[in-house]
């Protein structure tokens, strides 16, 4: 008979949705370990950076900030303007490729050990839960409980602390994207000078709010693509949690005298207890774990319970459980490995030649030349500087013809740090310097003595006398 149907049955389904489409509510029991122990004190360093790297500044500017609707995108304090776009798009493909290369090496570890949705569901939020609900068996008895003074409190108790949390992370990840300073002033000044801003604090605050109280596991299963991804870039060389099969099974009920055919595995489904995300992890990889290593913790305190070798459940690849033969490089890791090295040189050249300053200048539109009282002939610019650099610049525009003088409209400005800079200027040219009606010129950008930057433009002016000659000529 044939059983390997039923044996995969199992993935028709996924473990969050029951047979007649409804959501499965987990309850996952509190895990414990060295493991659990060690993700647990990852956390508090984890947090402490999320929360302190908005306060962390670079010569004035934050170390981080991805003002999107701005299109301004700080990194490492470097500004990248909307210029400079390709270079962030650039990076966020080696971010990509980096991603994809960590999996197909240590699979979901990303998942389980730094994810944020991971680090404040099983690490803050959870951990409230226990301390005010209890753990998995008295959770589900306050389900059916009715509703009196104790259910009332510790459900609104919950609620609260979820929600100030929420706020908290909220305003934290807007800082990331608008800055703590411009956060600082939603909410000191009056609420009618920041409208916009107020609303965002909200909807982030209760989107946050849904994500850790109700929606849960969903969004790691539902909504992130990262999961899927699995199925595209893990192979039987990948690290992940395993369930060590050949080991383990047959599975037996624990006994002092087991049978021959008895694996290590005693089936008491303590690995499928702390999943938060409810599957069994020894029928194989599947889309929902995370790697949390929760059933890792659980499967060896049993393991020492029951005075057999930990590691049923451990870190490693489908081949070495099969094999038993350790990690080794394959094709794949090894093309992925060099399109991240590719992308990371050419990442680094481009930053490394990458100009301090970023100028446009345009003839100002539906003008033509003008004639000066001393026979010069003008023409009017329009100037965007953008200073990239962490240093205020004055800078004093040179044009390459003798006898050219740059005359600013209105008051001269420095060309401000991370800031750009917009103005209108005139070029003027001794008549007997022009040569044709639409010249080639280029203007220096100077400061401090020091060539920053080249621009080139053109100059429109009279057509010449001789060309003047040489057209009628061809006319007549």
């Amino acid at each position: 008979m044939d059983t390997t149907g039923a044996k995969e049955s199992f993935r028709d389904t996924v473990s969050h949705i029951d047979k007649e489409g409804h959501r499965v509510w987990f309850f996952p029991k509190k895990p414990k370990g060295k493991l659990y122990n060690a993700r647990t004190i990852l956390s508090f360093f984890y947090l402490i950076v999320f929360f302190a790297l908005p306060f962390v500044k670079v010569n004035g500017s934050p170390l981080f900030m991805f003002h999107v609707l701005e299109r301004r995108f700080i990194l490492f304090g470097v500004h990248f303007w909307p210029q400079d776009f390709f270079l962030f798009v650039l990076g966020m493909l080696i971010f990509i490729v980096f991603v994809a290369l960590f999996t197909v090496v240590f699979g979901r570890v990303f998942c389980g050990w730094v994810c944020p949705q991971t680090v404040f569901m099983e690490l803050v939020f959870r951990k409230i839960e226990y301390w005010i609900e209890g753990d998995a068996s008295h959770q589900k008895a306050l389900v059916k409980q009715a509703w009196d003074a104790d259910k009332l409190k510790k459900k609104v108790l919950k609620t609260l602390i979820f929600f100030v949390i929420s706020v908290f992370v909220a305003n934290t990840f807007l800082s990331y994207i608008i800055g703590m300073d411009q956060v600082f002033k939603i909410i000191q000044e009056p609420l009618s000078m920041h409208i916009g801003g107020f609303i965002g604090m909200i909807l982030f605050s209760g989107v946050f709010f849904f994500v850790f109280s109700w929606f849960r596991e969903q969004a790691c299963l539902v909504v992130c693509p990262y999961g899927r991804m699995q199925g595209v870039l893990l192979d039987k060389h990948s690290i992940v949690v395993v369930y060590d099969h050949v080991r383990g099974e047959t599975r037996e009920k624990y006994s002092k005298t087991p049978s021959p055919k008895a694996g290590d595995c005693i089936d008491c489904h303590e690995c499928v207890r702390v999943c938060p995300t409810g599957i069994d992890i020894r029928n194989g990889t599947q889309l929902e774990c995370t790697n949390c290593t929760a059933c890792m913790d659980a499967c060896d305190h049993i393991m020492n319970s029951v005075k057999k070798p930990k590691g049923l459940i451990r870190y490693a690849s489908e081949n070495t459980i099969l094999t038993g033969k350790k990690l080794r490089w394959t094709p794949r890791m090894i093309a992925y490995s060099a399109i991240l090295l590719l992308l990371i040189g050419v990442e680094t050249f481009l930053l490394a030649t990458r100009s301090d300053l970023d100028v446009t200048v345009l003839r100002a539109k539906g003008t033509l030349y003008s004639t000066e009282v001393d026979s010069r002939i003008s023409n009017i610019y329009n100037i965007h500087v953008i200073n990239k650099t962490t240093t205020d610049m004055d800078l004093d525009l040179k044009v390459n013809i003798p006898g050219a003088d740059v005359v600013w409209v209105g008051e001269e400005k420095p060309a401000k740090s991370n800031e750009m800079l917009e103005g209108t200027f005139f070029i003027k040219l001794p008549k007997d310097q022009i040569h044709e009606q639409k010249s080639k010129i280029v203007i220096e950008f100077w400061s401090q003595g020091k060539l920053i930057s080249t621009v080139k433009t053109t100059f429109l002016g009279p057509i010449h006398a001789q060309f003047k000659t040489q057209r009628n000529e061809l006319g007549s």
